[in-house]
């Protein structure tokens, strides 16, 4: 072991080093070490030996990693034991800067060992023997175990339970490894926790790091034990544990030196108090009820500290955020309200309204960082929220919480406050039950907000009006459920009086104006139509307001652009479309890629809002969009940033809109209008592409590189409209599509990236391409051609071969890419324009495909499911199209591997496959394919052969008398579907007027009976695209076949062979010959 542990060393040292080949050698040789049971052991030894510091965190990282990656190894599971007991030893007195990485490979291992299986029932009281002889709890000389470390492992044990474990049961039992941690070591743990809480609180002058962090471990531990549960261990120690976390917060000196390690620590654990807090208050109401006066106490002093919000660092300001988010939570508890009201005015006053005020902080980080400020204070749908999740839960957002849960509140619940808090509707509310008392808000908030008056003119002299206004604005918006629940007129007066004379101020203070199309934001659902288009008016001119000469009025726009956007969603119009696009469309030429990203989602909102009423504005338009599209593309093959692929998203939504606006025949104007737009559009298109894609690879004169991936769903409704569009073989060359079509097969042929929604337009535009070379003729989409220098970028294949990889990866995608990818199969397969040179391709795409949908088909055929039928069908259209190679394939991919394809067209075109053949095109596939198998079985004259002969007999009888009664049909329903969705309107009208308060219980019941059945296969991942299943699929030739005079051939022919073994069933023959009466002196040899 010694020589394996020292070239262990060795291959370590060489992966640090500057050569990569040496690296890349090294890291093989390790990888081949590591397969030795040892292997972990020899890391353990490095990192408890002699060696350089580098060289142990090198050997603890890779032991986590190898832990990783071989948790499942049964070569592991012999050294497993002794394996995770070294490892704690080593955790126990290793030094600080290896035990973060080497707590992650134990928590790998207490994962599956102690909280999974239980089979570590010897960790616990080592555990607690370790703490209790630790160096800074023992107190003895030479301790060998450091407290710190110790208390280290017991969080990294303690935190799996944080989560609730088993999802499938309504209550989940508290784990008996929490109880026996709480009880052997958490409990006992108290007197050393309260005996540093006292430390440290009554020396406050001197710094005790080591207690801190030991206390920051401990609170931790405790969040960690009653995040989820309560362990009964805890119950009667609560009030003095909470007693002494609540005295380290009411310690905390929010403007403290934050440079000095000790403040951080002590912010931290602050911080893991108010967590300790708000999980007793929402989790263990009965143990929280009595702590509630103590708790309200502390954090009025936190939220009293509010004016100094702009002097706080994060951490700090992430407390105070968290003080007002636990006087929320107690706020929505009777006990807790009657402690909470006589603090109300207070609370509005000192805390909540001087958090709303604007501060120097806001000033600088809307000069500095104009996106930041816009994420922290104006989120919207247009900005998309990225970060960590208490980055935008700011103090301000907290108060604003607070101070909306405040406005509506009543007074003291009168019912069982834990039932009533944890109902959750499933419709809309009702507007009943109204409470007879006056809400706070009404009583207290609107009252003091309405002391701050409109500034004037003359007031924005004044930095205070600006100041104080802004909070106003700020606290408004934290009113925007208690405004849903009085009359609409209420919030109509209120905005008139209140918002929008800003707007009409000379020189008015865009951080006013900002914070007041943010609101309009907020409360566009609480306003009434007629006041609409005045806000509509006032946030089109905030949208274009100008620059200052030394501040960017870029916030004003961004909030502009959102607050738009939501009235557009609340079903406003406004009297002209196209004035609206003309400012988002001039503003997106000349902004930075920030502010033209917000202006491109606005765009894509406006157009998909506006829908036809927009469409006809679409040619005039696109030249400027694409211009500002192309502005952002870089000449480099590399990923395209965000604005360029919103760019091409609201591209993609003015595409879906023309095409949807098709004008009926009857107005030959209208329709020449169209055309004429179409071809615009195809042209714009295809410019753009053409200098997205071709463009950007000739400069670099290296036609192997292949643009970015990037926007492939947008590009490819973009693709599909040029296709469309093109209706001459002139425009095929003048528009390339042939250069376009070869770089987006060589694209799609390499995607790997699958998505339910971003996948469908690629099917979509494979079939136009189809289509469009059926029309036109494409060279080079079958067979790929090789132009002469100087060449286009050349493909490693032909169109029609990247559009089959592209397909045959998507039958082993997600279940809907696997029904449009069987469906486009059908369409290449069936391509008419095959000819005897590109038979070859033909048949190489019959294969493929066929491996693919059989090879998914083996892997679901355990039971029926929907997608055995688009699966099945595909391979019966590969063996129409070359029989004699599809045997052979289906024999390669498994042992009888066509009779098992036979058997299963067999069973999906019997009518009790549910969802069966329901479309002309499927049971016509199906009663071809029947009729050709048939003929092959027959010939093969062996007792097999006939028996299968006869069960595909049956088959194909049934599913001809099928189709003939599908084509015999009157499809004219129209009516009776108007009655039904008239009867669904009326239904669901009903069902809003009986809504349901689903209650705690039924809530838990309907998840965990959802947990379940996923856990037991019951919700089926294979079920498929319900849509696609009544969709018709494209023969080619095939669909002009005489299927009928084809049955009846074969009947005629073979009607002795098929007489072989047990008779057909009388009433499938007497059902055939009423749909056939030509056949029925056929059927005496086969009765």
């Amino acid at each position: 072991m010694e020589a394996s542990i020292n070239e262990i060393a060795t291959r370590l040292r060489e992966t640090m080093g500057p050569d990569t080949t040496l690296v890349s050698l090294a890291t093989e040789t390790l990888k081949h070490l590591s397969s030795h049971p040892s292997f972990p052991l020899s890391l353990i030894s490095i990192i408890t030996g002699d060696c350089t510091f580098y060289l142990k965190i090198a050997a603890a990282t890779y032991l986590k990693n190898f832990l990783k990656a071989n948790e499942e190894d049964p070569s592991f599971s012999k050294v497993r034991q002794q394996v995770r007991n070294s490892l704690v030893q080593v955790l126990l007195q290793v030094e600080p800067r290896l035990l973060s990485v080497l707590v992650e490979a134990y928590r790998l291992i207490i994962t599956r060992d102690f909280v999974k299986d239980n089979s570590w029932p010897e960790l616990v009281p080592e555990l607690r023997s370790a703490i209790q002889t630790s160096d800074l709890i023992g107190r003895a000389a030479n301790m060998q175990w450091k407290t710190i470390n110790s208390l280290t492992v017991l969080q990294a044990t303690i935190k799996p339970f944080q989560y609730f474990m088993n999802p499938q049961l309504k209550r989940e039992p508290i784990p008996q490894q929490l109880e026996l941690i709480a009880k052997e070591i958490l409990s006992p743990l108290y007197v050393i926790f309260h005996h540093f809480t006292e430390q440290v609180l009554l020396f406050q002058d001197e710094v005790n790091l080591e207690a801190e962090r030991i206390l920051y471990i401990l609170s931790k531990c405790i969040y960690f034990a009653v995040k989820s549960h309560m362990p009964s261990a805890l119950v009667p120690l609560l009030a003095s544990w909470c007693g002494d976390l609540l005295g380290l917060l009411d310690s905390l000196n929010l403007r403290g030196p934050t440079s000095e390690d000790w403040w951080v620590v002590r912010m931290k654990i602050g911080k893991r108090c108010l967590q300790i807090v708000c999980a007793l208050v929402t989790r263990h109401r009965k143990h929280a009820d009595k702590l509630m006066p103590r708790i309200v106490e502390s954090v009025l002093k936190l939220v009293n500290q509010s004016h100094i919000i702009s002097e706080l660092d994060h951490l700090a300001e992430r407390v105070m955020a968290m003080s007002f988010d636990v006087i929320s939570h107690i706020l929505e508890t009777g006990p807790g309200w009657r402690i909470v009201s006589p603090h109300f005015s207070f609370l509005l006053e000192s805390a909540i309204f001087p958090a709303m005020l604007i501060s120097e902080a806001d000033v600088s980080e809307w000069n500095d960082d104009m996106d930041e400020y816009i994420r922290k204070n104006f989120p919207s749908d247009l900005g998309e929220i990225s970060g960590w999740r208490e980055d935008l839960f700011t103090a301000r957002k907290s108060a604003m919480n607070l101070l909306g849960v405040m406005s509506l509140s009543k007074g003291p619940s009168t019912v069982d406050s834990s039932t009533r808090l944890t109902k959750r509707k499933k419709g809309k509310k009702s507007g009943k039950d109204k409470e007879r008392s006056c809400s706070v808000g009404e009583m207290l908030v609107i009252p003091f907000l309405s002391k701050f008056t409109v500034p004037s003119d003359v007031d924005f002299r004044s930095s205070s009006a600006s100041h104080d206004y802004y909070g106003v604005l700020m606290a408004y918006g934290g009113l925007q459920d208690f405004l849903k629940e009085r009359d609409p007129e209420y919030t109509k007066t209120l905005v008139k009086s209140r918002v929008l004379p800003l707007y009409g101020l000379e020189g008015c203070s865009p951080f006013l104006i900002a914070a007041a199309n943010w609101l309009i934001g907020e409360l566009v659902s609480c306003l009434p139509p007629e006041i609409s288009a005045d806000v509509y008016n006032a946030l089109l001119k905030a949208l274009i307001m100008p620059d200052l000469e030394e501040l960017s009025c870029y916030p004003v726009r961004a909030s502009a652009a959102g607050a738009i956007a939501q009235l557009l969603e609340n079903d406003y119009e406004p009297p002209e479309w196209f004035p609206l696009l003309q400012v988002i469309v001039n503003g997106i030429g000349d902004k930075e890629e920030n502010e033209a990203s917000l202006l491109f989602q606005l765009l894509k909102t406006v157009v998909e809002v506006g829908d036809e009423k927009v469409a006809i504005y679409v040619p005039a338009i696109l030249s400027a969009i694409t211009g500002a599209i192309l502005k952002h593309v870089p000449r480099v093959p590399v990923p395209w940033s965000q604005v360029v692929e919103l760019g091409f998203a609201a591209l993609a939504a003015l595409a879906h809109v023309w095409d949807s606006a098709i004008p009926d025949e009857k107005d030959s104007k209208l329709c020449k209008e169209w055309r004429s737009g179409c071809s615009t559009i195809a042209g714009m298109f295809s410019a753009l592409l053409q200098e997205a894609w071709l463009l950007a690879v000739q400069e670099h004169a290296d036609y192997s590189i292949s643009p970015p991936s990037s926007c492939m769903e947008d590009i490819s409704l973009l693709l599909k409209s040029i296709l469309k569009y093109t209706t001459e073989v002139t425009a095929v060359v003048e528009l390339k599509i042939f250069e376009l079509l070869v770089i987006w097969a060589d694209l799609i042929a390499d995607w790997h990236a699958w998505e339910d929604e971003e996948d469908m337009s690629i099917f979509d535009a494979i079939k136009e391409a189809v289509h469009l070379h059926i029309r036109c003729g494409i060279n080079g989409f079958l067979i790929r051609e090789l132009p002469p220098p100087p060449a286009p970028p050349v493909s490693k294949r032909s169109i029609i071969e990247g559009f089959g990889m592209f397909i045959s990866e998507a039958m082993e995608a997600y279940p809907a890419a696997t029904w449009r990818a069987c469906s486009c199969a059908h369409v290449l397969l069936h391509l008419p324009r095959f000819s005897f040179e590109t038979e070859g391709t033909k048949q190489a795409l019959a294969i493929a495909f066929c491996k693919a949908a059989f090879s998914r088909f083996l892997d679901i055929r355990s039971k029926p499911v929907a997608l055995w039928k688009p699966l099945l069908l595909v391979v019966a259209s590969c063996y129409m199209c070359c029989p004699d190679y599809i045997e052979k394939v289906l024999v390669q991919d498994e042992n009888e591997g066509f009779t098992v394809w036979m058997h299963g067209l067999v069973c999906i075109s019997a009518r009790s496959f549910e969802p069966g053949l329901s479309s002309d095109s499927e049971i016509k596939l199906a009663v071809i394919t029947l009729t050709k198998l048939v003929k092959h079985l027959v010939g093969l004259a062996s007792g097999w052969a006939l028996e299968a002969a006869r069960e595909c007999f049956e088959s194909l009888l049934e599913a001809a008398i099928h189709l003939k009664e599908l084509q015999d049909e009157d499809e004219d329903d129209g009516m009776e579907d108007v009655d039904e969705n008239e009867s669904d309107d009326e239904i669901e009208e009903d069902s809003e007027e009986d809504e349901h308060e689903e209650t705690e219980e039924e809530f838990l019941e309907r998840y965990a009976l959802a947990a379940r059945e996923l856990g037991s296969g019951m919700i089926e991942e294979d079920e498929g695209d319900v849509d696609d299943e009544t969709h018709e699929i494209e023969l080619g030739d095939l669909g002009g076949l005489d299927y009928q005079r084809d049955v009846v051939s074969l009947i005629k022919e073979h009607q002795h062979r098929l007489a072989f073994g047990r008779p057909i069933r009388s009433e499938l023959i007497s059902s055939f010959t009423e749909s056939f009466p030509e056949c029925v002196q056929f059927f005496t040899a086969l009765c």
